[in-house]
């Protein structure tokens, strides 16, 4: 087992743990062997947890002896600054390690939200993938560059979202929710009429190529990306402490 506080391979009884974190890469496969190595080795209390980003648990955890302890507990990266946890139980998951997975995370520091049943990509993605793919659809139709879309968001809908959800920005920007549809409904549902088919995602796609031709245009080309890690993560601890405060 790796330890992120010593950097070393530790050996530990998994039998004596009370909480697993798997991180394996995203392989359904790889997954399912880990889950039943471990699962041989887990006791009656042990919560065996998938740092899974897309996959339902349901998919590498079904038929185990301890299925009912199983969970995806999804941290989001990098999650040293990034709070949120998703947590996700397969139908058989007990409710108890449900709320045991939240308390442990809660006592971390981060920030669990608990999902009520399975569902593909879960909350972030399914919400980041909306976004990615109506942002390759505005480069795909020439209607703005990729540096303007990007600023839609950082110096636009990243400000309030970085405090609120869209669900609450759009209760306060009207007097409730049924007047924000009294207001803004048929828009929404008008332009949202407008998007195109999903992008196909592959590397070799043109507009996936025009997207890096216009990064690497602006100095973010592959050589630079670890040095605007590093401006995320410092901003984002910024960010972090401006929240704890």
């Amino acid at each position: 087992m790796y330890s992120v506080c010593t950097g070393k391979l530790v050996y530990v009884q998994v039998s004596k743990l009370v909480y697993v974190q798997e991180n394996v890469p995203e392989n359904l496969e790889i997954k399912k062997k880990v889950f039943q190595q471990l699962d041989e080795l887990a006791s009656e209390k042990t919560i065996l947890a998938s740092s899974t980003s897309c996959l339902v648990p349901s998919k590498f955890t079904a038929g185990l002896k301890h299925s009912s302890q199983c969970i995806v507990a999804h941290p989001i990266n990098p999650p040293y600054y990034v709070p949120l946890v998703e947590l996700m139980p397969a139908p058989y998951t007990s409710a108890d390690v449900i709320q045991r997975a939240k308390a442990i995370h809660i006592e971390c520091g981060q920030q669990p939200v608990v999902f009520r049943k399975e569902i593909e990509g879960f909350g972030i993605n399914r919400l980041q993938y909306a976004l990615l793919n109506e942002c390759l659809r505005l480069v795909q139709d020439d209607v703005m560059s990729v540096e303007d879309i990007d600023k839609v968001m950082s110096y636009g809908l990243g400000h309030r979202y970085a405090f609120m959800g869209p669900l609450q920005t759009a209760l306060l920007n009207a007097e409730g929710l049924p007047n924000y549809c009294d207001r803004y409904g048929e828009t929404i549902v008008r332009v949202s009429e407008t998007y195109g088919p999903t992008p196909t995602w592959k590397a070799d796609d043109p507009v996936i190529q025009e997207v890096q031709r216009q990064f690497d245009a602006v100095g973010l080309g592959v050589d630079q990306l670890p040095a605007r890690r590093a401006w995320r993560d410092e901003n984002l601890a910024r960010l972090a402490k401006l929240k704890q405060e």
